[in-house]
């Protein structure tokens, strides 16, 4: 079946899909949920790295695939018709300006860790990609799609890091995604991989606009639901929920303080396997008791844990490199 066109022969633009509304409006509070997770945290109710570790670490890329993967079906349903320039800059520049915002922000908040390229930069980034793409061949897109999705599954499971490079080990390439060492970020979405996610979505909606699809979807209502209400209203959404959720969780202390960590505990749970890559067992456990002696020793468990002391600290790198050699299995 051919694209749908209004009586003057241009494409019609689409109905819209209350559906596709809902589920973004579900991804925010799925979002929240675990933005209220890294709060606890933050705020000593979680052991440090809970909400960067385990089934969180994949639930909060679950949640960044879905955004990515649904922007790309908008992108696909709102060019149908044409682009609407006016609109289209409005809405890039918002988010854009967003995401410089949150940038400002965590720069001044936590220095260590400011986000330089999360979910909003990447998406904006990817607005850009997209409106090119919406308007190419079927075809070009499809390739396009399946070849960074190809790779990405190449770079994940089949030779983990075959893709990435030292030579993208420089801040102003970390926007890409190609370096080996990752930049500490509380929030890191770089364009490879996951505008995999982005362009899958759009050539997905692409091809269903050939359908009638669109057209069924938009019959299923839902529209007017609150969750749908909400995810028309993302972007004020995500900017306001994580202010209001840091200050519940700072309110908390106030009224039921979180029990004081016990960070030999943590430091072995962090260290065991995260710093100890290419050891085997024995030789890890041996290197995060040594590390864990000598912090103690040297008093920098606690200021290492609580970010005073850094891990580039002369003292730090000496008690690794100290460790390191006494985990070394001995010769024969």
């Amino acid at each position: 079946m051919t694209m749908m066109a209004d009586s003057n022969g241009s494409p019609a633009h689409p109905p819209r899909i209350g559906l596709l509304d809902t589920l973004r409006g579900a991804a925010l509070i799925a979002m929240a949920t675990y933005h209220f997770s890294w709060d606890l945290e933050f705020m000593g109710y979680l052991a440090p790295g809970t909400a960067e570790t385990g089934w969180l670490k994949l639930y909060a890329r679950a949640i960044a695939t879905t955004f990515l993967f649904i922007a790309g079906l908008s992108m696909a349903l709102s060019s149908q018709a044409g682009i609407r320039w006016p609109s289209f800059w409005k809405r890039f520049a918002m988010i854009a300006g967003a995401a410089l915002l949150i940038s400002v922000a965590t720069r001044i908040a936590m220095p260590g860790e400011w986000i330089f390229f999360g979910i909003l930069h990447c998406m904006a980034a990817m607005t850009l990609v997209g409106v090119v793409f919406a308007r190419r061949p079927l075809f070009v897109t499809a390739l396009v799609t399946v070849a960074l999705v190809a790779a990405w599954i190449a770079d994940t499971f089949v030779t983990p890091g075959m893709l990435r490079s030292a030579s993208f080990d420089q801040p102003l390439l970390w926007w890409i995604g190609l370096t080996d060492m990752p930049p500490r970020s509380n929030d890191y979405v770089p364009i490879f991989p996951w505008a995999a996610a982005y362009m899958s979505g759009l050539t997905l909606a692409l091809i269903a606009l050939r359908t009638s699809l669109p057209q069924k979807l938009a019959a299923l209502g839902t529209g007017g639901s609150l969750l749908a209400r909400g995810g028309r209203h993302s972007l004020a959404f995500y900017l306001i929920h994580q202010p209001v959720l840091i200050a519940i969780a700072y309110g908390l202390t106030f009224v039921a303080p979180p029990a004081k960590p016990d960070l030999a505990e943590i430091h072995m749970r962090q260290c065991n396997p995260g710093w100890c890559q290419g050891m085997d067992a024995k030789s890890c456990q041996i290197y995060c008791e040594c590390t864990l002696t000598e912090m103690q020793g040297q008093k920098l468990l606690e200021p290492f844990h609580t970010g005073i002391v850094k891990a580039d600290d002369d003292r730090v790198q000496a008690i690794a490199n100290q460790c390191s050699i006494k985990a070394l299995p001995s010769e024969p």
